[in-house]
C-alpha cells in the first residue's frame, strides 16, 4: 500500500507485540496504523477484526510513511538500523517500544530481569515467591502477556517483567525498583554488530533504577557506569555485603545466606545443578530490592517447579534419565546446563545443533573435554560445531533429532543422562524451541522403558 497517513503512532511488526499495543493505544483512544515487512504476518486477521478502521501497511518499508508519524512504536523483531527507521529519526520521529509505553504509565513498583540465560525462570520464580507472601502480582513482557497488556487490570502491588535486549534498545524512562542482569554469553550477534554492541543493549535495564543486581560469577553483569542505585550481587561464593546474596558453610552444612545471615540449606533448592541455585539467590536479591522478607520464602521455593524445556527432567528409560533443555538457544545456556549437571551423572550424553546465529564456538574444544561421553549433532551447523569439539570425543551427525535421541539411547548406561542443549536456535528444523522440546519428549517416550 502507499499513500498518506495522518496517525500519531505508527506500529512496526504485528504478532504478539504490536497486537498488544494496538489494544493499548485504542484504550488511550490514540490513532495509530501498523507496517509490517511481511505479506502475511502472525495476527493479521486478529488485528484486522479488532481494529477494522485502522490503516495496514505490508511490504518494504517506506521511508515516506514512515517519516509521516510522530512516533515509531517497534516491535522487538524489527532492528532498529533498518535504514527506513533511521531517516525517521533523523528527522525527528520518536522511536519506542512496548516496555517504554509500559513505563510511561506503570504507577506500581516494577523488577526487571534481563540476562541471556534463565530470564524466565528467574521472572517466573520472582513473581511466585512473591505472590506467596500475600502480594498481588502481575508477571510478563517477554514472557507470557506482554507488558501492556498488564496495564488492563487492576494496578497489582507489584509489576515482575522479562525484557530482552531487543525491548531495552527502545526503553528509556523505565525506574525499576530492581533491575537485574543475570549474566552475559553470545547472543542474538546475527544482529548486533559485536558482543558490545549487545552488552550495552543488555545494561540499559539498570538506567534510572533503585537497586541494581548483578552476578558475581560473570564480570559482565556488573554496571558499567556509576550508579547512585543501591548494588545487590549473588554469587556462589561468600556474600560480601550486608545485601548481597551467596552461600555459606556452618558446620560441615552448605546455606544460602544474605550478608551473614543464614536463610535456607541447598535441600531447599529444586532447580538442578549450580545454575539453578544461582537463580535462585538472583530471584531472592530481586525480593530483597522489593522489600519483601526472605526468611520465610523455604516453602515456596520448595514447591517451584522447573518451566518447560529449561532443564527439564523428562523421564528416566532403564536407568537414564532424559533432560529437556531446549530453550538452550545459545552456547552460554548449553555450557551452563552441562556444568550443572555434570556431577550428577555418571556420564552425560549431549545433543547439540541447529541455527548457530553467528556465534563462536571455538571455546567447545575445552569446555566437553571433560563432562560430555558423546555428542550428537543436528541441524543446520552440525558441521560447524564439530569443527571445535575436543579431539576424540565420539560425535555423531544425525539427521533428525529422532535420530539423535536413538543414536545415544544406544550408548548411555544406568546412571547416565541424555541431555538435549542445542547451544543454537531451532528454526532451520523446528517453528520454535518449544516444538523442538516437545519432539524431544515425544522421542524418548518412544524409547523401550
Amino acid at each position: 500500500m502507499s499513500g498518506k497517513t495522518e496517525t500519531e503512532y505508527l506500529i512496526l511488526g504485528l504478532g504478539i507485540t504490536g497486537l498488544s499495543v494496538a489494544r493499548y493505544l485504542a484504550q488511550q483512544q490514540r490513532s495509530f496504523a501498523i507496517a509490517d515487512t511481511r505479506l502475511h504476518p502472525p495476527g493479521l486477521k486478529a488485528f484486522e477484526e479488532a481494529f477494522p478502521d485502522a490503516e495496514i501497511w505490508l511490504g518494504p518499508l517506506d521511508p515516506e510513511l514512515l517519516c509521516q508519524a510522530a512516533h515509531l512504536v517497534v516491535s522487538p523483531g524489527v532492528s532498529l538500523e533498518e535504514p527506513a527507521i533511521q531517516q525517521a529519526k533523523a528527522e525527528g520521529v520518536e522511536l519506542l517500544g512496548d516496555i517504554e509505553l509500559f513505563s510511561r504509565a506503570a504507577r506500581k513498583p516494577v523488577l526487571a530481569i534481563t540476562g541471556s540465560n534463565a530470564k524466565s525462570t528467574v521472572t517466573t520464580l520472582v513473581g511466585e515467591l512473591a505472590a506467596s507472601q500475600g502480594l498481588q502480582v502481575a508477571v510478563g513482557g517477554n514472557i507470557g502477556v506482554p507488558a501492556l497488556d498488564l496495564l488492563a487490570a487492576p494496578d497489582p502491588d507489584l509489576y515482575v517483567l522479562e525484557l530482552s535486549s531487543f525491548q531495552l534498545e527502545t526503553t528509556s524512562s523505565l525506574k525499576a525498583q530492581g533491575a537485574a542482569l543475570l549474566n552475559i554469553s553470545e547472543d542474538h550477534l546475527d544482529r548486533y554488530a559485536s558482543m558490545d554492541d549487545y552488552v550495552f543493549a543488555k545494561q540499559r535495564i539498570f538506567h534510572h533504577a533503585r537497586h541494581v543486581i548483578f552476578s558475581r560469577e560473570d564480570e559482565r553483569t556488573r554496571p558499567i557506569h556509576g550508579q547512585l542505585a543501591t548494588p545487590i550481587s549473588f554469587g556462589l561464593d561468600q556474600p560480601p555485603g550486608e545485601k548481597d546474596l551467596g552461600l555459606r558453610v556452618e558446620a560441615g552444612q552448605t546455606w544460602i545466606a544474605q550478608g551473614k545471615q543464614l536463610l535456607f540449606t541447598l535441600d531447599t533448592v529444586p532447580l538442578a545443578g549450580e545454575h539453578g541455585l544461582l537463580n535462585v539467590l538472583a530471584a531472592l536479591a530481586l525480593l530483597t530490592a522489593a522489600a519483601i522478607p526472605l526468611a520465610d520464602l523455604a516453602p515456596a521455593i520448595r514447591r517451584f517447579q522447573s518451566l518447560p524445556h529449561r532443564c527439564q527432567k523428562i523421564a528416566s528409560k532403564q536407568g537414564v534419565d532424559y533432560i529437556n533443555d531446549s530453550k538452550a538457544t545459545n552456547l552460554g545456556a548449553a555450557l551452563a546446563a552441562i556444568q550443572g549437571l555434570n556431577q550428577s551423572y555418571a556420564k552425560l550424553w549431549l545433543i547439540m545443533g541447529g541455527e548457530g546465529k553467528g556465534q563462536d564456538f571455538s571455546s567447545l574444544n575445552q569446555a566437553l573435554q571433560a563432562p560430555v561421553a558423546g555428542i550428537a549433532l543436528i541441524g543446520r551447523d552440525a558441521n560447524l560445531l564439530a569443527e571445535h569439539l575436543p579431539i576424540g570425543l565420539p560425535s555423531w551427525k544425525a539427521d533428525s533429532l529422532s535420530e539423535a535421541v536413538k543414536l545415544l539411547a544406544e550408548q548411555a548406561k544406568e546412571g547416565d543422562a541424555v541431555l538435549l542443549a542445542p547451544a543454537c536456535a531451532s528454526f532451520d528444523q523446528f517453528t520454535s524451541y518449544a516444538e523442538r522440546g516437545e519432539v524431544f519428549v515425544q522421542c524418548v517416550q518412544h524409547l523401550p522403558a
